[in-house]
């Protein structure tokens, strides 16, 4: 697998009108098109926060094609895709003819073949799913639901809608990312996002160990101190630690991160009376935040969970449309 072009920017997610066709990354869209994400997936949710159903996707396949474990994504991804009435598969790749020796080239045209009109890929590596966008399956729909340490563009999102319906105008917000945000594609989706659609300021705040190499280049402010960090965030997001993509050990324990960046009611003081408490998930409570915080009235946690379903009824109703007027049937 190629994955020269996984950190460039592209047009290839759109068609010649503008329009999403595959959804790899929010690096790269402007405002309108992220707001129109928003707007969109919040025509999904009823005045009290629950899913509306619309047929959008009847008669089409959605394929989920999970190369690492998932709860989350994977479960919303499917009940999205029900939910506009397609037609969901789920990949068993362990026990795929990919565990035989087939290559990935080959699976992909032989689903392909066998009707697929979207494909949700999670992959290990970086720019997986612009690899098979670009190189192998251009006409079927390639939503990106997490590649390696690059992109996770649906909870990027989803993330922005739950920051916008609950903390309000982006211009106006500190965000502060805490943890991992070196190994973290969820980070890196957020600071994209958040960047386009005006953040008045973007922080992180990690351990010199945890920080991006390129945080210059993404234009954030960097603390390696939690409470200077959090002084006056309006928007506070705790990360996992990504063990797993860790090629040694970067941290001295568990409990000494905990006592340095764990977010607790204590250190929340430091942050804005009416601060919201965010994190992707899975959460390890007691290392990267308190039972406390995570389930106390400032956590939106359980709230991005639902609004993941919207968002990815969006996307996967905008890249199928996309594709659709691509091929000009649309």
């Amino acid at each position: 697998m190629h994955l020269s072009h996984a950190h460039t920017p592209s047009r290839l997610q759109l068609n010649p009108q503008g329009r999403l066709r595959h959804f790899l990354t929010t690096e790269g869209l402007n405002r309108e098109q992220l707001t129109e994400i928003l707007d969109f997936a919040e025509s999904f949710l009823a005045p009290d926060g629950t899913i509306t159903n619309q047929p959008l996707l009847a008669g089409r396949t959605v394929m989920n094609l999970f190369f690492e474990a998932s709860t989350r994504t994977l479960t919303t991804f499917a009940v999205a895709a029900k939910r506009l009435s397609a037609d969901v598969v789920n990949i068993d790749i362990a026990k795929s003819s990919n565990s035989k020796g087939e290559t990935l080239r080959d699976m992909l045209w032989n689903l392909e073949a066998m009707t697929a009109d979207v494909f949700v890929v999670r992959h290990s590596q970086s720019g997986a799913a612009h690899f098979i966008a670009s190189q192998v399956t251009p006409k079927v729909a390639v939503i990106n639901a997490g590649d390696g340490r690059h992109n996770h563009p649906t909870q990027g999102m989803l993330d922005m809608l739950t920051i916008r319906r609950h903390a309000g105008d982006f211009t106006k917000l500190i965000v502060a990312i805490i943890g991992d945000v070196r190994h973290s594609r969820v980070a890196r989706s957020e600071i994209y996002a958040l960047q386009t659609l005006g953040a008045k300021e973007i922080r992180i705040i990690a351990p010199r160990t945890l920080q991006p190499k390129d945080f210059q280049q993404l234009g954030v402010k960097v603390f390696e101190r939690l409470e200077e960090g959090l002084d006056g965030a309006d928007v506070v997001i705790a990360l996992r630690i990504q063990n797993e993509r860790m090629e040694s050990p970067l941290l001295a324990s568990p409990d000494e991160f905990y006592a340095l960046y764990g977010l607790t009611p204590e250190k929340m003081r430091y942050a804005n009376p009416n601060a919201i408490v965010m994190h992707p998930g899975p959460i390890n409570r007691g290392v990267e935040i308190a039972s406390e915080v995570a389930d106390g009235v400032q956590s939106m946690i359980l709230h991005q969970v639902n609004y993941g379903i919207a968002v990815r009824m969006a996307v996967l109703a905008m890249t199928m449309q996309g594709q659709l007027t691509t091929r000009g049937e649309g």
